[in-house]
């Protein structure tokens, strides 16, 4: 599997301090490589800054471009506009660890880091939970699953005050016999 994501290597040892620029493409073929199938397709655009210091180095991650998913409520496919950023700090110690959530080390005297995990993650991170259609909300997308949604929901009732407060149920007309606080 990892064979596939060898692009995504960043071979830094040889790199000069200071800032250097990566952009990457990302389609359907870079998460078959993880099994993940909850997209239909995947335009996005990765642009990734390098800052190599002396001691560490710092990955400023962006990524931008639609992703078409089905809507959770109509099943309907959209294109769903991912715009995210992320940070990670890479240092250099006695081994790999990653249990820190923004800061990777790495054994002194690796020469290369992959970044397609912390591409994948960002990815799929910044999508939202609930994935609704955008024609639901602005009332542009009809579908037949909306409207049999609709003729399922609840009828609204009208308020109180519509309602004619006059006529009252003669059952309950009844129970003011009862009333003895008079």
């Amino acid at each position: 599997m990892m064979n596939n994501l060898k692009a995504f290597t960043i071979p830094f040892v040889g790199l000069k301090q200071g800032e250097h620029d990566f952009v990457y493409s990302i389609d359907n073929s870079f998460f078959k490589q993880y099994e993940y199938d909850d997209f239909n397709a995947v335009d996005i655009r990765i642009d990734v800054k390098l800052l190599k210091k002396p001691t560490l180095l710092e990955f400023i991650f962006h990524a931008k471009g639609p992703v078409n998913v089905n809507c959770d409520l109509t099943n309907e496919p959209y294109d769903h506009p991912l715009d995210a950023e992320y940070r990670l700090i890479v240092k250099f110690g006695q081994e790999f660890n990653d249990d820190l959530e923004d800061i990777v080390i790495i054994p002194h005297g690796e020469y290369e880091f992959n970044l397609a995990q912390y591409i994948y993650e960002l990815i799929v991170l910044n999508m939202p939970a609930k994935r609704i259609h955008p024609g639901i909300e602005d009332g542009t997308l009809k579908s037949d699953m909306l409207d049999k949604l609709e003729e399922l929901s609840i009828k609204k009732e009208k308020p109180a005050e519509e309602k004619d407060s006059s006529t009252i149920d003669p059952r309950w007309e009844k129970l003011k016999d009862f009333l003895t606080d008079k």
